[in-house]
């Protein structure tokens, strides 16, 4: 019993420092980037929070980037940064890839906005099916907008209207369960599940199954703090959707990233519709949703009666013209190999730093993707993952960014084909000087 009081009260010691130790570091951050303080707050009077997107807040301000190249950000007071957050999974081919810009330029140069149907939107089109394995393809402006067109496609096919998703799952800006269901979620009657929970996912399929429409899971929580789901999970869950009549839907916005057709397909599984974004669109927006043409000749418009899907820049040029480049030069499925291969390894070596230290840090993901957590070991759930030392978690965001390595603030790394080996080494001494600056402080 003595000892665990002990425990307890070493762990509000640490807590306490490690507080007093966050209010020094966004001192230290403040005095350091006054040109992005001075900024942030010019930008307020126009932009709420001073800026126009949730994630990229954090404390005291976000920096102003002004200049990026390769794996490198520059900000507005000068300070250089290897960018290891790769615009959360959508940055992968690095910054200014002049493939894509040559590519972009020559596309816009011809057609630019036509209002019509253009070549580039069928290539596209048939470099993703190929890839993938699917057989009909649509493009939309984001993944949100993917994954809302992939539910609207399941309830027309099933005539029915609940929706499973997963606690800590995200879908979109409309589409988040990350700490519940989000205010600002559209109207869908949701169903949420634990994610890697497979005995409880099958029990609410079967407590909803007569009005279940679609089962929306991503193979691994990207938000969710970059939990992979476990095979048996990501399985089952396929089955029982299909013991249903119910669409699975797989979100591989971020996922399909990993090896030659996704995480999904590298488990072993094979979903009724796939949900696409990020990366594809080389730097520009995009999403997509493809999967079999039962379910997606419901938008062929010669048939009598056909779902309407409209968007002005759905099959806009830039965009086309760039996922082209992406899909059939820059990251082929050889390269997307290896990329993954080189994720595991570089994982490991973080692991490894880590383990030369005596806190409680973890590192959790799959391939290229992967977050750091301020808990002693990776969580499996969002539950788990919101378990965390929050002071922690802030201290080693402020930390790298001190040493010139930009990540989330929330832990999460994703990896792009602009990064040298010199860039992962000094990122892992970053991190070890980090720690170990951190248990200093704790002394």
């Amino acid at each position: 019993m003595d000892s665990h009081r002990d425990r307890a009260a070493e762990l509000r010691r640490d807590r306490h420092e490690n507080n007093l130790s966050v209010e020094r570091a966004l001192r230290d951050f403040a005095d350091r980037h006054p040109e992005s303080r001075r900024r942030h707050f010019d930008a307020r009077r126009v932009l709420p929070g001073g800026h126009t997107r949730t994630v990229l807040h954090h404390r005291p301000f976000p920096l102003t980037f002004v200049a990026a190249h390769g794996a490198v950000l520059v900000d507005a007071d000068g300070h250089e940064y290897v960018d290891l957050l790769g615009d959360y999974t959508a940055g992968l081919l690095g910054h200014g890839d002049g493939r894509v810009l040559d590519a972009v330029h020559e596309a816009m140069s011809t057609l630019s906005s036509v209002g019509g149907v253009h070549p580039h939107e069928v290539a596209l089109a048939e470099l993703m099916c190929e890839r993938f394995g699917i057989e009909r393809v649509r493009f939309t402006n984001s993944g949100t907008e993917a994954n809302l067109l992939a539910i609207a496609t399941a309830q027309q096919a099933t005539g029915r209207r609940t929706v499973l998703v997963f606690d800590g799952g995200y879908h979109g800006g409309v589409l988040s369960f990350a700490a519940g269901p989000s205010p600002t979620n559209v109207p869908h009657r949701f169903v949420v599940a634990p994610y890697n929970d497979l005995a409880a996912t099958r029990a609410s399929i079967s407590k909803h199954g007569d009005d279940l429409a679609c089962i929306v899971v991503e193979p691994m929580l990207g938000s969710g703090g970059c939990i992979p789901a476990t095979a048996e999970f990501l399985r089952g869950v396929v089955e029982s959707a299909g013991e249903v009549g119910a669409v699975c839907i797989a979100d591989e916005v971020m996922t399909s990233r990993h090896g030659r057709r996704g995480l999904a397909d590298l488990l072993g599984v094979r979903p009724d519709l796939t949900t696409y974004g990020k990366y594809l669109g080389g730097g520009f927006s995009f999403g997509a949703f493809g999967g079999s043409v039962d379910l997606m000749d419901q938008f062929d418009t010669t048939r009598p009666s056909y779902l309407g899907h409209a968007g002005t820049f759905n099959n806009n040029v830039a965009t086309m013209a760039a996922g082209r480049v992406v899909l059939g030069e820059a990251f082929t499925a050889g390269v997307a190999e290896v990329h993954t291969a080189r994720g595991e390894e570089f994982r490991a070596d973080v692991a490894a730093v880590l383990e030369r230290h005596e806190l409680p840090v973890s590192v959790s993901g799959f391939g290229s993707m992967m977050s750091l957590h301020a808990r002693a070991t990776a969580p499996v759930d969002a539950t788990e993952a919101a378990q965390r030392d929050p002071a922690l978690q802030e201290l080693l965001f402020l930390g790298l960014y001190e040493r010139g390595i930009y990540t989330a603030p929330r832990g999460m790394i994703n990896l792009s084909l602009a990064l040298t080996d010199d860039h992962l080494v000094q990122s892992l001494d970053a991190l070890d000087s980090t720690l170990t600056d951190i248990s200093d402080a704790a002394r």
